[in-house]
C-alpha cells in the first residue's frame, strides 16, 4: 500500500506496522489454546495488562463509556471512543483491539478508517443496533456489514480481525430450544463474509460452549471474569479467545470500594 494514499499520513503507526501487528494479533487466535485478552478502558489499564506481560488486548465499549462518564450501548459518540483509544494505543506496544458495539452509525469505511487512524488492528462488531431502538440485525443483515468491514480493512492494506458478535443468548432473543441452531447460523453466515473470529456473547455452560466450538467453523471468543474460571477450563473446551467485558473493572470496583469503606 502506498504510503502517498489519503488518510495514510493520519495513521497513529505506518501500514505496514500495523499490517504486522494486524497478523501477529490473528495468530494468536488457537482453538484449544486461547488467547487471553483482558478488557481495558484506559491507558492505565492497558499498561497494567502489558506490563503484566500479556500479549494483546481488548478495550471493551461498557467500561470505556462508565470511565468516561457515559453510558453503554453507544451513549457515547465513535469520535468520543477513538480520542480515548488513541491514549492507550500511544500507550502500549501490543495490538488493541476494540469493541465499536454495532457501529455508532457510521459506515463501515469510517469506522476502519477510524480504527486504523489510532492504531487499533481489531474489532468486535454485533448485531444489536443501539442507533435504531436496539433491533437485532437480521442474520444476512449482520453477515453484509461484517464483509463491509472486511473489504474496508482489505482496501486498507491491514487485515483488521474482525470479531462477530451475536446477542442471541444476551438478549435471550426467541426459542430458547432452538437459540443455539440460530446463533450458530447465523454467526456461519459472519464466517462466510469475512470474519475471523465469532462471539456467541454469553457465559456459557461448559456442554454449550462445547457445542459453539465444535460446531463454528471459526475461532470462538468466550468471556470470563478475571475472578473466576481459568485458562484451562477454556481450553477443554476448544475456546482460541478469552476477554472480560466488563467484569475485570467490575472486580477492581468492588476492591476499591473494600478499600475505601475501610477509611469511611
Amino acid at each position: 500500500m502506498s504510503h502517498s494514499r489519503p488518510g495514510v499520513d493520519q495513521y497513529a503507526e505506518p501500514v505496514n506496522a500495523l499490517t504486522d501487528k494486524a497478523a501477529a494479533f490473528l495468530a494468536l487466535h488457537r482453538p484449544g489454546d486461547p488467547v487471553i485478552l483482558p478488557t481495558v478502558w484506559d491507558a492505565w489499564s492497558a499498561n497494567l495488562v502489558q506490563q503484566a506481560g500479556f500479549s494483546a488486548l481488548t478495550v471493551g465499549s461498557h467500561p470505556l463509556a462508565d470511565s468516561l462518564g457515559k453510558s453503554d450501548q453507544e451513549g457515547m459518540t465513535f469520535a468520543e471512543s477513538l480520542a480515548r483509544v488513541r491514549e492507550i494505543t500511544a500507550a502500549v506496544t501490543i495490538p488493541v483491539s476494540l469493541d465499536i458495539e454495532s457501529g455508532y452509525g457510521r459506515k463501515p469505511s469510517e469506522l476502519i478508517e477510524g480504527l486504523l487512524e489510532v492504531g487499533v488492528v481489531g474489532l468486535n462488531i454485533e448485531d444489536t443496533v443501539h442507533s435504531e431502538g436496539g433491533r437485532l440485525r437480521e442474520p444476512q443483515e449482520h453477515a453484509d456489514f461484517v464483509a463491509a468491514l472486511r473489504q474496508a480493512a482489505d482496501a486498507s492494506g491491514v487485515h483488521v480481525v474482525v470479531n462477530a458478535r451475536t446477542d442471541l443468548f444476551l438478549r435471550q432473543d426467541g426459542d430458547e430450544a432452538d437459540r443455539i441452531d440460530r446463533a450458530v447460523a447465523r454467526l456461519r453466515l459472519a464466517a462466510d463474509a469475512g470474519a475471523d473470529v465469532l462471539y456467541p456473547v454469553g457465559r456459557h455452560d461448559a456442554d454449550t460452549l462445547r457445542r459453539l466450538t465444535s460446531e463454528l467453523p471459526l475461532p470462538v471468543n468466550a468471556i470470563s471474569a478475571p475472578d473466576k474460571g481459568d485458562r484451562a477450563h477454556f481450553a477443554e473446551l476448544g475456546v482460541a479467545r478469552i476477554s472480560f467485558g466488563p467484569f475485570l473493572q467490575a472486580a477492581l470496583t468492588a476492591e476499591t470500594n473494600r478499600l475505601l469503606q475501610r477509611w469511611g
